[in-house]
Order: C-alpha cells, then structure tokens, then sequence
C-alpha cells in the first residue's frame, strides 16, 4: 500500500465546492483500448480533451464506463488511466477561469479503497467516488466506518448503485450516517427507484450540510433534475433539488447534456418555463 503523501487533499478546494453545488455534467469516462485490447494512449486522451472541449465541469475517471478491471493487477491500468486524465486537465486548467472538477473511482474493502484513495489524492483528484459493491453484507455501522476511512483521505462523493447492477440496497439510517461525515461533499444517487432516491435526499436534508446532489439515474434524468425535494426538518421547510448528472450516458452527445443541464437548470429557477420538450 502507498503512504500517505504530505501534499494529499484533506478538504475540498472552495471553487470545487461552488462548482458541484451550482451542478456540472460529469461524464463517466470510457476507456479506450486498440484491436489488441491494450491502452490506446492517443485515443484516451483525445476522448479527455472532447469532454473538456464539450463543456463538460468536470471528469469522473476509473469508475464504471472506464471498466472495473483496470484495477486488476496483471492488468495494470488503474493508475495510467488516470495519470492521462489528470494530465489533460491540468493542461486545460492553464486556461480555464473555473478548473474541472476531478472525480476518481473507489472500490473494493478498506485496504483496497484507502489505497486507492491516497492514489487519487497524490495525483490531484478532489473527490472520490466511493462504491459500496464489495461489501454486500455488511451492516449499516461497518459502512459508515469504512466510508469514514476513506474521507480522512480524500472528500468522499457517495454512490447509490442499484441492485441490479452490481449494487445493494441502503438503508435511510445509513445514509442519514453518511451524510454527518464531514468530508462528504456530494452523492451519486442511482438506485431507479424513486422511494430509494428519497431516502438519500432526505438524509441529506436532515443533515442540514452543504452536500451536492448528482443524479445517475439513466432513465429519469430529466425528471431528477427538475424536481424540488421539499422537506419539513425541524419545523421549516427545506428544499434541496439534484442540481447535476455524473452519468455514463453523458459520455456521448456531451455538447447536447451540457445543453440539457443549462435548460433543467433554467427550468428548475421558474416552473412555469418548464418545456414540455425537455422530456423528450
């Protein structure tokens, strides 16, 4: 396992934080392989270099449109992978007024995740994308602890997967944990189940702490994004909305997500705009 660098993120930059919490199209990126299956450099680069070209606020790199199995050690592409992003977006950052938002994927047990997450922090990530796959019977509390591990090392961006693929299904309680974890500073909801998305926002309304909502629900993008969640906590009302998408389906046509967001985002400010079009 790394040690832990002196130059790793212990909290999020403060534009990063602005930038989540206003919501960005975060694509989840591909990996691109020759005919022989190995690492095609150019390609991979060029697929970074059309997000950033599209508008897109930020990269989610190593999670799962960029395949699982990079991680496999005879495969051995975990850290390239990411080393190609992070290097195209510290060139694209040279000229931006806002930088990208970094977001790489965290699996596997605590051993595995911690490492992966110092990984991340060493190469100028500011988040990661901490999946709970790997522990299909822990507890709630066995959970939390783990996802606190991993957030003394890098901010954490929670993920609802769903079931069926690959997830598990959890708990309001754990979620309402979750979201008292301070260096929590978004979450992936993806359960497409709308009782289960609920579970996470309210969590998070009861919080009462600044964490960015992202959707991830491939078939209610839209819907997700223009829906108000309004909760009573405490006797006054909250109302927290899910304000952008870290979604594989972004991967393609980003110019057109980008687009998308920006009318969702103009359509959630005033509901009497909303276009029967955006549902189309």
């Amino acid at each position: 396992m790394r040690g832990i660098s002196s130059g790793w993120r212990r909290k999020l930059d403060a534009r990063i934080g602005q930038a989540l919490a206003r919501g960005a199209v975060i694509p989840a990126h591909p990996l691109a392989l020759t005919a022989e299956r190995r690492l095609d450099e150019r390609r991979q680069r060029t697929l970074t270099r059309y997000y950033i070209a599209a508008g897109a606020g930020g990269l989610a790199v190593g999670v799962h449109s960029t395949e699982f199995a990079i991680r496999d050690p005879r495969v051995g592409l975990f850290e390239p992978v990411l080393k190609l992003a992070a290097e195209e977006m510290d060139r694209a950052d040279k000229t931006r007024l806002e930088p990208l938002i970094r977001i790489g994927g965290i699996c596997g047990e605590t051993a595995q995740a911690t490492c992966e997450a110092q990984l991340l922090a060493e190469l100028g990530y500011h988040a990661g994308l901490l999946s709970l796959a790997g522990f299909k019977n822990a507890d709630d509390q066995a959970l939390v602890d783990h996802c606190r591990r991993v957030a003394e090392i890098i901010p954490v961006v929670g993920f609802y997967l769903q079931p069926a693929a690959g997830g598990r299904i959890l708990s309001y309680r754990f979620w309402r944990e979750f979201a008292e974890i301070e260096n929590v500073v978004a979450i992936k909801i993806a359960p497409f189940n709308r009782y289960q998305t609920l579970d996470v926002i309210r969590a998070v309304a009861e919080s009462e702490r600044p964490i960015a909502l992202y959707t991830g629900n491939d078939d209610h993008i839209v819907m997700d994004l223009v829906t108000p969640f309004a909760f009573q906590i405490k006797g006054r009302k909250r109302e927290l909305r899910i304000v952008g998408g870290l979604l594989g389906h972004w991967a393609v046509w980003t110019r057109k997500a980008v687009e998308l967001l920006r009318d969702c985002h103009v359509a959630a400010s005033n509901a009497e705009s909303i276009s029967p079009d955006l549902g189309r």
